[in-house]
């Protein structure tokens, strides 16, 4: 039993850490370069970690091999920009489209230790809400400037003297506490100018772009989702590439260009690691499409840069005679913070994507997930200090298991008191399954020993490692919140780099406090494969975890530290009530005839 013991604790450690390699070794690569594609105009400028500005148009046609590019594209000469802003956000809108070029985020920087704010769909394939599939109204139409006050802007075109479009968009003014204020209130009004019915709309509306947020962004996160109202739909850069698990099986899986998803949209959202833009329509769409955009290289990566652009299809009616048709919506553009998410009608929060892969599901991160974040936040209320807020809630959730781990270190050390006498045991009944499975369970019961109990710490730990990497992976609060020597909790805590290896020391805190741990722990198994593995644990889960953020590595490290205290005081103070007799009642023979007992063999 105690190999049975021995050996789930080890296949769910495996489990777990090989949830967190397999998800992050799979995270959507990066699409071939596209040796060509074409773009209106030269991207804006652009610093820091954000997309640098670059000629495209005169690069060569594209191989059959890579999907066709979405272009990028600027605002056209002489456009004129209104800014809407408070204290989180500044839009700047462009009276070409009559939408939303791109949006600062006034709290959150571009690149540690800088001023500039990050700029969400700075470098893009068209403005944030900008009609598509529509000549003459979408991002090349020049709309009129009807109205710019403090916290609304309203835009008017007329198409072809049949439809007059007015665009309004308002924003929460600064200090009203009232609202998010990420949010934008949208809405657009079709009145038709003839007495004959029209029957086809713009109904077509860009979501905006996303691009990697720097050189450690895998592109895990970087995704364009739909939510159902039950689950959410979502589409990776990946996906374009072709070929995968399709092409094993003999089917044709080309590169892509474009995928749509028709289907129930309550929202739609383009997002990467910290930052989202989500429209929430009053009416939901009738589906999504996705093409990915070459994006000039990060800063300081020769890396190809695949964002995503994304598009809701909305359901609109005919525009009968003189009638009008109105469709609006809330657009959320912000930072991806679960606290501020959750409180939206829709279940935004699943922006978030704690649990989008099957191992995140059977750990059961959708719950714990939220329950660590909602914790982190209030610790960090409370101290100040997100590196703090990390140790903190680490050492509370120590405390709450205590109770189970003290009790698996006590069965642990029953277990290994017991080895002796299960020894004897196995040589005794080592042609008898049957009767070595009885004696074995009557050993167990006679001293009061559960042989699933060393499971337990284990059972409740991995939920909470995966939980908490989930949590970290998206959450915009810890970009750029320096702790000790790190200057990144959201990203690994290189100090220095050794013929190009990355020295990050807090995952190496994180092994050798496994190492100690390990060797402080009572081992009950006697058998030199399970010790070797054993032995082996924390090399592989330091390696594993070497290049995921310092927050993870803080969190394992303070919850090794903390069972290395509790090991040395269960160690020291312990000590087992019922001693073990030379011999015990082994178990039961066949006709209810007492096993004899079963004395351990005697050390040579």
């Amino acid at each position: 039993m105690d190999k049975k013991n021995t050996t789930i604790g080890v296949i769910l450690l495996i489990l777990a850490f090989g949830s967190l390699y397999y998800t992050r070794k799979n995270a959507p690569q990066p699409l071939p370069a596209p040796v060509a594609t074409s773009t209106q105009a030269t991207s804006p400028a652009a610093t820091g970690n954000q997309p640098s500005p670059t000629a495209l148009s005169a690069m060569p046609a594209a191989p059959a091999n890579t999907p066709a590019f979405a272009a990028l594209v600027s605002d056209h000469a002489g456009a004129t920009t209104t800014t809407l802003a408070n204290d989180y956000v500044e839009l700047r809108l462009t009276d070409f489209g009559g939408a939303i070029s791109n949006v600062a985020f006034k709290k959150y920087a571009e690149a540690a230790g800088s001023a500039a704010p990050f700029v969400f769909n700075q470098t893009h394939a068209a403005p944030i809400l900008a009609f598509g599939g529509f000549p003459d109204l979408d991002q090349s139409a020049r709309f009129q400037l009807v109205r710019a006050t403090a916290t609304e802007v309203v835009y008017r075109a007329i198409f072809e003297n049949t439809i007059e479009v007015t665009r309004r968009y308002v924003l929460r003014a600064p200090g009203d506490t009232t609202g998010d204020p990420y949010l934008i209130r949208h809405e657009t009004t079709f009145r038709n100018l003839t007495k004959d019915p029209v029957l086809s709309l713009p109904n077509v509306l860009n979501l905006g772009t996303s691009a990697l947020v720097s050189p450690n962004d895998a592109g895990l996160y970087l995704n364009v989702a739909t939510y159902d109202g039950e689950k959410p739909v979502v589409t990776d850069t990946s996906e374009f590439k072709g070929g995968g698990i399709l092409s094993w099986f003999g089917k044709e899986n080309p590169p892509k260009s474009v995928i749509e998803h028709p289907g129930l949209v309550v929202w739609g959202t383009v997002k990467n690691q910290f930052f989202a833009s989500i429209f929430t329509p009053e009416k939901p769409g009738t589906g999504i499409i996705v093409r990915p955009v070459e994006l000039p290289p990060l800063k300081g990566s020769t890396q190809p840069n695949i964002g995503l652009t994304g598009s809701i299809r909305l359901d609109l009616p005919p525009l009968a005679g003189n009638g009008t048709v109105t469709f609006a919506g809330d657009l959320y553009v912000g930072p991806k913070e679960y606290t501020r998410l959750s409180k939206f009608a829709h279940n935004e929060d699943k922006v978030m994507q704690y649990d989008r892969y099957f191992f995140n599901r059977i750990f059961f991160s959708g719950y714990v997930a939220p329950a660590m974040n909602w914790l982190m936040n209030g610790m960090h209320t409370f101290v100040g200090n997100w590196g703090v807020a990390i140790v903190l809630m680490t050492l509370l959730l120590k405390v709450v298991s205590l109770p189970f781990t003290l009790a698996a270190s006590r069965s642990a050390k029953r277990m290994q008191k017991l080895q002796p006498l299960m020894q004897a045991v196995r040589e005794k009944y080592k042609d008898q399954p049957q009767k070595l499975n009885q004696a074995t369970m009557e050993l167990f019961k006679e001293h009061k020993v559960n042989p699933m109990g060393g499971c337990i710490p284990i059972l409740i730990t991995i939920p909470l490692f995966v939980g908490f990497y989930s949590m970290l992976q998206g959450t915009a609060e810890l970009r750029f919140q320096g702790f000790l020597w790190a200057n990144d909790l959201s990203s690994p805590d290189t100090i220095a780099r050794i013929f190009g290896v990355p020295l990050n020391i807090m995952p190496i805190l994180m092994g050798a406090t496994m190492v100690y741990q390990m060797r402080l722990t009572p081992q009950p198994s006697i058998d030199s494969a399970q010790q070797k593995i054993f032995k082996f644990m924390p090399i592989f889960f330091t390696l594993i975890c070497y290049n995921f953020s310092c927050a993870l590595a803080l969190y394992s490290t303070i919850n090794g530290l903390f069972t290395i205290g509790q090991q040395l005081m269960v160690n020291k103070y312990t000590v087992d009530a019922t001693p073990t007799p030379l011999g015990v009642p082994s178990g039961t023979g066949k006709g209810g005839k007492k096993i004899k007992n079963v004395t351990p063999p005697k050390k040579k």
